[in-house]
């Protein structure tokens, strides 16, 4: 997977022509139960992010919304050489970047997954398919709305994260759109996402998070229940290049915490600052809680070959398949928390 150069990147309107195709189910089967087991649960936990979470709460984003040591460079030469004015500025601009990104994830999440509506085979995933394409509405609005509203400013979609984006609209199989999208990059929001609300400040941010990430979790399952049979059964070829596009997209989500463009526009050594906050501690977390949802869900999905294994060795994330949390399990996991009383239920 190439890193994608965007013809007009100050446009506020980018047009592709994709390969698309449409499929038909005049059957109407409804036999995949753990498919319309999530499709239930998916109209059960719709929520409306005007009336769930409390705007009236005030944001300063100077003083910081997570705590500093979310910020890579926290703990470093670098962050002690600043001054006050200076941390309270990048506090600021540290933070709308990573949102950002979050608001361009999701809208490349709304385009694709309904590009997967159209394209999926099945009956049951076309509806459950339908139900994600208003979570993902749902998302890209509340998180403009902090942005707006709180942040003042909006980062345009990072590089790494466009390149996979890109990838995904342009393939017309609808299982690489599956793939990409609900295993790796609705990986990448678990991640990042889960990292926020366990250590948001700002009890709206934290609020915000974690009505997304009830959706996150129900979306990654549905990328593994739609995909486990499919993958199994592909030829040696095909299975392979999927293999590809995993490792190639696990590169690439691996070093996107490399947020250069917050550092250039503190004005500092880009490079310096990658080389500290690679090796950070909210890096090495935020890896944790990627790779341990994404290696064991291609491993389920018969992904992980010898040759897999090697590269997966390599970039220092195979032991992660030793993490036996499952995302298809994710509704018991609500529940539980929900009677805990650590989340409250969705409202309808």
């Amino acid at each position: 997977m190439n890193a994608v150069t965007r013809f007009h990147p100050d446009q506020s309107i980018e047009t592709l022509r994709v390969d698309q195709s449409l499929s038909y189910n005049w059957e109407y089967d409804t036999t995949r139960a753990r498919l319309m087991r999530l499709y239930e649960n998916a109209k059960r936990d719709q929520w409306d992010g005007a009336v769930r979470l409390d705007w009236s709460i005030d944001v300063d984003p100077e003083k910081g919304l997570v705590p500093d040591m979310g910020i890579g460079l926290w703990g470093t030469p670098i962050w002690d050489r600043l001054t006050a004015k200076e941390k309270a500025k990048l506090r600021h601009e540290a933070i709308t970047w990573q949102l950002c990104q979050f608001l361009h994830g999701e809208q490349g999440a709304l385009l694709a997954t309904a590009q997967i509506v159209d394209s999926v085979p099945w009956y049951e995933a076309k509806q459950y398919g339908a139900t994600q394409v208003m979570d993902e509405a749902r998302h890209l609005e509340v998180f403009l709305r902090y942005l707006e509203s709180k942040l003042g400013k909006l980062y345009q979609v990072n590089d790494n994260l466009f390149t996979i984006m890109d990838a995904l609209m342009r393939d017309s199989r609808w299982d690489m759109k599956f793939l990409g999208m609900q295993i790796i990059v609705e990986g990448l929001a678990l991640a990042a996402f889960g990292t926020i609300r366990d250590t948001a400040i700002n009890p709206l941010l934290r609020d915000l998070t974690a009505a997304v990430i009830e959706d996150e979790s129900r979306h990654v399952a549905f990328g593994v229940l739609s995909l486990r049979e499919f993958c199994l059964e592909l030829p040696e070829k095909d299975r392979i290049e999927r293999e590809d596009f995993v490792y190639e997209a696990c590169v690439l989500m691996r070093d996107r915490i490399s947020n250069r463009e917050v550092w250039e526009t503190m004005g500092l050594d880009a490079d310096e600052c990658i080389a500290h906050s690679d090796h950070s501690e909210v890096a090495k977390q935020f890896r944790y809680r990627l790779f341990s949802k994404i290696v064991p869900n291609v491993k389920s999905l018969g992904l992980l070959s010898d040759r897999q294994r090697v590269r997966f060795e390599q970039l220092g994330i195979l032991a992660y398949e030793t993490n036996t949390t499952s995302d298809v399990d994710h509704d018991a996991e609500i529940e539980r928390r929900v009677r805990a009383g650590e989340i409250e239920r969705p409202l309808a």
